[in-house]
């Protein structure tokens, strides 16, 4: 949309599933797509919608994964998107030539293309990260990439690992029906509810962002202490960090379920022993499902590893966006943001397009500022793979907002979008 809006004209799109929405495409078989047939958005509709195509006005304020899949194909629709989409299909290999252009192979039979400029926007959700056990386990184990309902575990003992977003709301799932669900976190978490004085809980603090963090943080975590209380009476452990150290779990429900008996707090596993799981606490129980929310690697597969490979360790990007060595090659949507990713990934694409069209120079110190980014995140962020990516999300707005020029190309509506 922003290369449109811009005058680029001569764009290709190469979009493995058969439907605009990436992520948000639901299916119950497993494929590229994470979410399940309850999934539900965690930021606010205000805060997630692209700022020049509202989302409709009846959407409630955290809208479902088919109502969001519906956006995503109407916004593509309106901006005349489609027509540059080639669905179905894959890239398997992506290379810089010695002339400074980008070889693409696919899938397709004689899928091979030379272009100019290559905008990496594959996401970050899909690639599962596995943990390991000592020993073995005699039942099912499972990503929750793979979960897409609470169908067939009635009558069972399921195990949920971790603690973002994902293992809560399918631990409160599998919850509903099973005979026992318990979830073992490592550490403490903080838990922030939905609704916060009767708004969507990231709306509370919108505009806030000028407090400092310290006192930011310090007035959340009273705000958690009066709306949640001691996370203690749960079962839970309490968290060590600090409350925008880590990605907090936006969950209303976890804690209800927890205090009504259909969710069972455990610590990290020690082991596996065929029927059994061996807690770190010395606990030992037996399961018959293993689902793992465990996060997701970053990976390139159409890179090889010894060009691009930020699977481990940190993203040394500038701004996010830019590689410090190539001038054709913009990443779009590589972060973790404390809200929602869409409307960012619209900002990066603005100021990316606008350094193509040389509105927007980049700095001569640019590898210094990548890595004064990389050690301000790792004194703020934990030091998990997860956290190389966070960004704050309104002040990375801000910050964007500051780069992209005032003569930014604005869209200049055609008539009604063509019917697809």
């Amino acid at each position: 949309k922003n290369l449109l809006q811009a005058g680029f004209n001569n764009i290709v799109i190469f979009e493995r599933n058969t439907k605009v929405g990436g992520n948000w495409v639901y299916s119950e078989s497993s494929g590229h797509s994470s979410v399940f047939e309850s999934t539900h958005i965690i930021s606010s509709k205000e805060l997630s919608q692209y700022e020049d195509y509202p989302m409709p006005a009846d959407y409630p304020d955290y809208p479902s994964h088919a109502q969001l899949q519906a956006y995503f194909e109407n916004y593509a629709r309106h901006f005349g998107v489609y027509k540059l989409i080639r669905f179905g299909v894959s890239v398997e290999t992506a290379e810089l030539t010695d002339s400074n252009k980008w070889h693409i192979e696919t899938d397709e039979t004689l899928g091979e293309y030379v272009f100019d400029y290559l905008f990496v926007c594959n996401g970050h959700h899909w690639n599962p990260r596995m943990p390991s056990y000592p020993g073995e386990f005699n039942g099912t184990f499972m990503h929750s990439h793979d979960f897409k309902n609470n169908r067939g575990y009635e009558g069972k003992r399921v195990l949920v690992i971790g603690g973002g977003n994902s293992a809560c709301d399918i631990a409160v799932e599998t919850g509903r029906v099973s005979e026992q669900t318990a979830i073992s976190l490592r550490r403490g978490y903080y838990f922030i509810p939905k609704f916060l004085m009767g708004k969507p809980s990231d709306m509370l603090g919108s505009g806030l962002d000028w407090v400092p963090l310290k006192l930011r943080g310090i007035f959340t975590k009273l705000l958690l202490k009066f709306s949640v209380g001691d996370l203690s009476k749960y079962g839970l452990q309490k968290p060590e960090h600090g409350v925008f150290e880590a990605h907090p779990v936006v969950n209303s429900e976890l804690l209800y379920f927890i205090r009504h008996g259909k969710i069972h707090p455990r610590v990290d596993i020690d082991r596996f022993d065929g029927d059994y799981i061996i807690f770190k606490d010395g606990k030992r129980e037996k399961f018959d499902t293993v689902i793992a929310a465990t996060g997701y690697k970053i990976t390139f597969p159409f890179f090889s590893k010894d060009f691009i490979d930020y699977t481990e360790g940190p993203v040394p990007l500038y701004k996010h966006i830019f590689h410090p060595e190539i001038n054709n090659l913009f990443f779009i949507g590589l972060v973790q943001p404390f809200g929602c990713i869409w409307p960012l990934s619209d900002l990066q694409s603005k100021l990316a397009v606008n350094y193509l069209k040389g509105n927007y120079q980049l700095p001569n110190n640019m590898q210094a500022q990548i890595d004064k980014r990389i050690q301000e995140n790792t004194r703020q962020f934990m030091n998990t793979p997860r956290h190389s990516v966070q960004v704050f999300y309104h002040s990375y707005r801000k910050e964007l907002l500051k780069e992209i020029p005032a003569n930014a190309p604005e869209w200049k509506f055609r008539k009604e979008p063509e019917s697809v």
